[in-house]
């Protein structure tokens, strides 16, 4: 997709996401056979539900079908979420991760699993997690110093509310 098509239909759809509450994190159109496919995800602070999404998938629908955005050809939109494992690319992405556990990789090179703990406008508090029975350590970890990051997946971590309960009982 050229830089042009992308911006304008960043131009064209992100006001219309804007209006249901939430962001537009990132578009893309790519050619499966001969149709093609219009991906937008978008996400919240608070996450987005199947109602909200499929209300501005709606929306979406409605000005491609008005405009001559995406061209004479056929194409399906397809609206969703960036999933368990995203990439943390904007500092609100940072944000939504607390209490996540994030692979790092660093500018200087190697690699850091943390958690994060804090999010201010230079960098992360993290919680570094024990290994073989030691204790987590913490540590500071500024932007700069960060190359990528990806929230990771965890099957068996308790959330803070379960933990919660758990003490209580």
């Amino acid at each position: 997709m050229s830089t042009t098509q992308s911006e304008r239909l960043r131009e064209l759809l992100e006001p219309l996401v804007i209006s249901q509450g939430l962001d537009l994190e990132e578009i893309a159109v790519d050619s499966v056979g001969r149709k093609r496919v219009l991906r937008v995800v978008v996400d919240s602070d608070t996450g987005a539900d199947l109602d909200q999404i499929a209300d501005v998938s709606r929306e979406l629908s409605a000005k491609l079908d008005e405009t001559d955005a995406m061209g004479e050809g056929e194409y399906t939109l397809e609206v969703g979420t960036p999933g368990a494992e995203r990439q943390l690319t904007e500092h609100r992405h940072y944000l939504r991760a607390v209490d996540r556990l994030v692979r790092f990789q660093l500018t200087e090179g190697g690699e850091l699993v943390a958690r994060i703990l804090d999010v201010d406008d230079t960098g992360l508090d993290l919680e570094v997690p024990g290994v073989k029975g030691r204790k987590a350590t913490s540590r500071r970890l500024g932007f700069a110093e960060i190359d990528r990051a990806r929230v990771q997946v965890e099957f068996n971590r308790k959330d803070k509310k379960d933990m919660t309960e758990e003490e209580e009982a």
